[in-house]
C-alpha cells in the first residue's frame, strides 16, 4: 500500500524539493519508506505501507532492462495465482510487480485479469507512453490533471495534486487511460445474464461460500490483520468468518469506538466475547469529536454531511486499530448488495431493484469507500472490504427480489442473516440496522455543534453565495471548512453526494 504520483511531461518536471513536498503530503498513506525515480519523460514517486513483500517491495518497481516502471496503490488478491506464471521472472515478492509483468506479456487489456483494489501508474519508457488504471469499484482513489502542454499528473489524493496544478479531476472507477486511447472502461457492474431460481436454501449456501472465500482472500498479508466491529450484522459476520480462518500468530483483534454507553460499544463487546476476539475499544468525548472535524475533512476531502458524520467515528476507530495492526477488514457494502436500505422495498421487481443497487454501488467510490479509505489511511492503516468482492456482487445480483426485499414487519437483509444462521448469537444475527454515526453516539453531538457554530444569518449567506446547494447548518459548517482547506473550484466538483434516497 502506498501513495502513487506519476508525471508524464516533456518539460516542467518537478525538482527534488518539489517532489519531496509531494511525497510528504501523503506520508500518512505510506510511512514505512519513500522513493522517487526520474526518467526521461516521467517522474514517479511513492510512499509505502509495507503489507506484502516486506523486505523487497519498495517502489517504483522496474523490469529487468529498466524500460518500464510501475507504482501501485492497493492489493492484488489473486497475486498468488497470477505469480505462478511469472515465478522465474519476478524480481520481488511484491504483488504490485504482477501489474508490470502482465502489461509486458499481454498489454494494457491485462488489467482485466486483476482481482483486487488498486490504482496504478505504469511508465513505458521504451514506447514513450503510459497506462493509468483504477479498480472496478474505485476502492482505491486516483485523481489526475492535464495541462495545455500535454503534461499529465496522477496522484492518490486531491491535496497532493494541488501542489502541482489547479484543475483536478477524479479518475473514473473501472477505467484505464493511455494517451493513445483516452479513457477506456474495462469492466463495469451489470445486470446478470442468468438469474437464480428462488431456492432459498441453495442461495443461502452460495452466499455463505462466496462471502467466506472473499474474507479468506483478504486475509492475505505478511503483517497482522484485524477487524472493525460495531456489533451490527455486517461487521460481526466479517469478524466471525475472519476469526475462523485467520492464521496469525496471535488471536484476531477487533476494534470499536463510540461515546460512553453508545449502542455500538455495548453490542461490540457482546460479539467480541462470543467470538473470542482480542477486543479493543475507545470511548471518545464530545470535545474530542468536535476537535477533529477539521482534520477529518482535510483527510476525507469532502464536506458531504452524511459522509463527514460517519467519518468522524471511523477516524477514531482507525486510529485505535493502527496502534495494533496494519490491515483491517470492514463490513462496507452489505446494505447495497442485500437491499438493507428501507427505501429499496419499493423496488419490487428484480430488474428494477438491481438497477438501483448497481447505481448505488457505482457511486460508492466517492462516498462510503472514500470515507473508508481516507480515514484508515489517515492513520497508515489498510482497509479491505470483503462484501464488495466482485464475485459476491455478481451472486447477490442474481438473487430474486422476493428473496432479498424485506416486507412489512420483516427484518432487512433476511437472506444474508439466514445464510449465516448459527454463526452468530441470535440477538446479534437479528439486530436491527443502525447508521454507524447513530450507533456510535455521534449524531446528536454533531447536530448540536453545528447549530451553535453556524448562525441563521451565516447559513443564509452561504446558501446564497455557494456554487452548490447547502441543505443544513451541518453541511454549511463542513462546506466552510472544506473551502478553507481546498479553495479551488475543481475540488468542490469532485465531492460526491449520498447515493441512497
Amino acid at each position: 500500500m502506498l501513495i502513487i504520483c506519476g508525471i508524464f511531461a516533456t518539460t516542467g518536471m518537478l525538482n527534488k524539493t518539489e517532489m519531496d513536498q509531494v511525497l510528504e503530503s501523503m506520508e500518512h498513506r505510506g510511512p514505512d519508506e519513500g522513493k522517487d525515480v526520474r526518467l526521461n519523460h516521467f517522474h514517479l514517486g511513492h510512499q509505502r505501507l509495507s503489507i506484502i513483500g516486506l523486505d523487497d517491495g519498495i517502489q517504483p518497481i522496474t523490469n529487468r532492462d529498466k524500460t518500464k516502471w510501475v507504482v501501485v496503490n492497493g492489493e492484488i488478491y489473486n497475486y498468488p495465482q497470477l505469480k505462478q506464471k511469472y515465478e522465474d521472472k519476478l524480481l520481488t515478492q511484491s504483488d504490485s510487480e504482477i501489474v508490470l509483468k502482465l502489461y509486458e506479456d499481454e498489454g494494457v487489456d491485462s488489467i482485466k485479469k486483476l482481482d483486487g483494489m488498486f490504482a496504478f501508474f505504469l511508465a513505458d519508457e521504451e514506447n514513450n507512453t503510459f497506462v493509468a488504471g483504477r479498480d472496478t469499484l474505485g476502492i482505491k482513489p486516483l485523481y489526475y490533471a492535464k495541462d495545455e502542454n500535454g503534461k499529465y499528473v496522477f496522484a492518490s489524493e486531491l491535496k497532493t495534486l494541488y501542489l502541482m496544478t489547479d484543475d483536478v479531476y477524479e479518475f473514473p472507477a473501472g477505467h484505464y487511460y493511455t494517451p493513445e486511447t483516452g479513457f477506456v472502461c474495462y469492466r463495469e457492474i451489470q445486470q446478470p445474464e442468468n438469474m437464480r431460481k428462488p431456492n432459498q436454501e441453495a442461495i443461502c449456501q452460495t452466499i455463505n461460500d462466496t462471502l467466506t472465500h472473499a474474507v479468506k482472500k483478504r486475509l492475505l498479508s505478511d503483517v497482522e490483520v484485524g477487524v472493525l466491529l460495531s456489533g451490527g450484522l455486517d461487521s460481526s459476520l466479517i469478524a466471525a468468518i475472519a476469526k475462523e480462518h485467520y492464521k496469525g500468530k496471535t488471536p484476531l483483534k477487533s476494534f470499536c469506538v463510540g461515546s460512553e454507553g453508545s449502542e455500538d460499544v455495548l453490542r461490540a463487546r457482546e460479539v467480541a466475547k462470543a467470538l473470542g476476539t482480542d477486543h479493543y475499544e475507545y470511548i471518545y468525548t464530545k470535545e474530542e469529536l468536535v476537535e477533529v472535524i477539521r482534520t477529518v475533512i482535510y483527510h476525507l476531502e469532502s464536506y458531504e454531511p452524511s459522509l463527514v458524520r460517519s467519518a468522524l467515528p471511523n477516524y477514531f476507530v482507525s486510529k485505535l486499530a493502527s496502534q495494533h495492526v496494519k490491515v483491517i477488514l470492514s463490513g462496507e457494502g452489505a446494505d447495497e448488495l442485500f437491499a438493507g436500505y428501507d427505501y429499496l422495498k419499493d423496488y419490487n421487481t428484480t430488474e428494477v431493484l438491481n438497477d438501483e443497487i448497481i447505481r448505488i454501488i457505482n457511486s460508492l467510490h466517492n462516498i462510503n469507500l472514500q470515507r473508508a479509505d481516507r480515514m484508515s489511511m489517515a492513520h497508515s492503516l489498510e482497509l479491505r472490504v470483503p462484501f464488495l468482492d466482485l464475485k459476491l456482487i455478481d451472486e447477490a445480483l442474481k438473487i430474486p427480489a422476493e428473496l432479498k426485499l424485506h416486507k412489512e414487519g420483516q427484518m432487512e437483509k433476511t437472506i444474508l442473516r439466514k445464510a449465516f444462521d448459527g454463526v452468530l448469537p441470535e440477538n446479534v444475527l437479528w439486530r436491527k440496522k443502525e447508521e454507524f454515526s447513530e450507533g456510535s453516539g455521534a449524531l446528536d453531538i454533531l447536530e448540536q455543534h453545528a447549530n451553535e457554530t453556524i448562525s441563521d444569518d451565516e447559513l443564509k449567506t452561504y446558501q446564497q453565495e455557494a456554487t452548490v446547494e447547502l441543505r443544513s447548518k451541518q453541511e454549511t459548517l463542513y462546506y466552510k471548512i472544506f473551502k478553507e482547506l481546498f479553495p479551488s473550484r475543481s475540488a468542490v466538483e469532485t465531492v460526491g453526494k449520498w447515493a441512497t434516497a
